[in-house]
């Protein structure tokens, strides 16, 4: 079966199976090696980059649908989810499948609920589904290189604006960081999210005025200065930071 059948084959189940007009498109960012990477299929079909979206059963929750979606797609489980948005310009889908008749499926008006991920991607080894010849974290950076499908370039630009946003009235780190960090290792998150440098002793205030980290009795060994103090977060402070929004930031 091509590309072209998978896709069709596809549209007739999809009729069968799944809502019409509504769909979820999640962006999951990852932090590795000081990067911040977005998580990225390859279709099969044309070749293009895609988020790891799809469609919502008749009888399935939202978000039920977008974690079953995430695992179908990445073989990613249990990832943090938020919505940050609605994409629903009346043309969205028809360029990608011009081939396709005004009766396939996925050519129809879909409506696309954005949701913002964060994954760290030493957790879990990715798996591609049938639809996909790659799943892949790739840099932000790098995006500009990438031929994408619809509007998911737009999705993931309203999305990184929306995680800086949400960095400063909420903790950030706890789905990125490994379990034990350092002061510049976190610093360095929030530099590579924001896209510019941050004064380091102003950071460091700030950040452990948040109490939202615990100050192991280790240090990070190996390197050519002075081994760096190691941090973890403290799990409860850090879930009331979640529901209740920073104070001291």
């Amino acid at each position: 079966m091509d590309s072209k059948q998978q896709i069709q084959k596809l549209s007739d189940e999809g009729k069968k199976i799944y809502l019409s007009h509504i769909s979820a498109d999640p962006v999951i960012f990852g932090f590795e090696s000081n990067e911040l990477k977005v998580l990225l299929v390859k279709m099969n079909y044309r070749e293009k980059w895609m988020l790891p979206g799809g469609y919502v059963k008749k009888d399935e929750d939202l978000d039920d649908a977008v974690q079953r979606i995430i695992k179908d797609r990445t073989g990613l489980t249990d990832v943090y989810l938020h919505e940050f948005g609605v994409f629903g310009k009346k043309a969205r889908s028809e360029e990608y499948f011009v081939e396709f008749d005004e009766s396939h499926f996925s050519k129809q008006r879909f409506i696309s609920i954005g949701y913002l991920a964060l994954y760290n991607p030493s957790q879990q080894d990715l798996i591609k589904d049938e639809l996909s010849q790659s799943c892949e974290w790739t840099n932000i950076n790098k995006l500009d290189e990438l031929d994408f499908a619809m509007d998911h370039r737009e999705i993931i630009e309203k999305a990184l604006l929306a995680l800086r946003e949400k960095i400063a009235i909420r903790p950030i780190g706890y789905n990125l960081l490994p379990e034990k960090f350092t002061l510049s290792e976190i610093q360095k998150l929030y530099e590579t999210i924001l896209g510019k440098e941050l004064n380091r002793g102003n950071f460091y205030r700030k950040i452990k005025n948040l109490g939202i980290l615990k100050k192991l009795d280790e240090q990070r060994r190996g390197g050519a200065h002075k081994s760096p103090d190691l941090y973890t977060f403290d799990a409860e402070n850090y879930q009331k930071a979640l529901e209740n929004g920073l104070t001291n930031w």
